[in-house]
């Protein structure tokens, strides 16, 4: 495939740092683009994270992955539709309870309310996808079984499990791990040789990271969309 390969890590409701990364990059129409997930929550506007992701699928070629946030986000939207008069009750659903403690209710506020979702953001969440694979490399949010084919990976594995609780072996494939959720507290990628995580904490004060995977650069934003200077690896 032509043009370069990057991934983008856990963007958490922080539209500045994707806008910088991918303008330092100079992120293209020959280019892939693999994003990891947790777009929403924490962060003050997921609503325009969503708006900037829609915008790049004109600009590159984007594989947006779900990550539990977003996949909370998802679960929420479900009840409105099943039955709107639940939102009495909303916060009762477990999920729900979790995605309020977790972020869900910044989002929330970024779209002023849960039914002002547009449908075109419904429709871009409803497309995200659970993995993405390539002749070398593996992409999930969270973790992975290494001996089982990304198709039969289990749900609880691929969007909530850490590394900071798990580190699995290498996939059966031979194949390097690329992954976010499990947040590096001190804005560095993690490298494990066999798995590599690049959720660096940028809702937390850390950086947002953006990955080639062919040469290795990096490029990172803090919250504000400052560009932080980071070498080659």
């Amino acid at each position: 495939m032509p043009g370069r390969l990057f991934a983008l890590g856990d963007i958490h409701g922080y539209p500045a740092p994707l806008d910088a990364v991918v303008e330092a990059a100079q992120i293209g129409p020959d280019d892939t683009l693999v994003t990891l997930g947790d777009y929403v929550d924490r962060g003050p506007n997921s609503r325009r994270v969503i708006d900037r992701l829609i915008a790049l699928e004109s600009r590159c070629r984007l594989v947006p992955l779900r990550g539990n946030h977003d996949l909370m986000f998802i679960e929420a939207l479900n009840v409105l539709d099943d039955d709107p008069k639940r939102l009495v009750e909303f916060w009762n659903e477990p999920l729900l309870r979790v995605w309020a403690q977790c972020g869900g209710l910044e989002t929330i506020e970024s779209y002023g309310a849960l039914e002002d979702v547009p449908p075109e953001h419904r429709a871009f969440l409803n497309r995200l996808v659970n993995w993405h694979e390539t002749d070398q490399l593996l992409f999930m949010h969270a973790n992975y079984d290494p001996r089982l084919p990304m198709a039969s990976q289990p749900t609880d594995l691929l969007y909530w499990t850490s590394l900071h609780h798990h580190v699995p072996d290498r996939h059966h494939s031979g194949k390097t791990a690329i992954v976010g959720h499990s947040s590096q507290k001190d804005g560095e990628v993690l490298d494990l040789g066999h798995v590599v995580c690049i959720d660096t904490y940028c809702y937390g004060g850390g950086w947002l990271t953006l990955l080639d995977l062919h040469s290795g650069q990096l490029w990172q934003a803090d919250r504000r969309g400052q560009l932080r200077s980071v070498p080659a690896t």
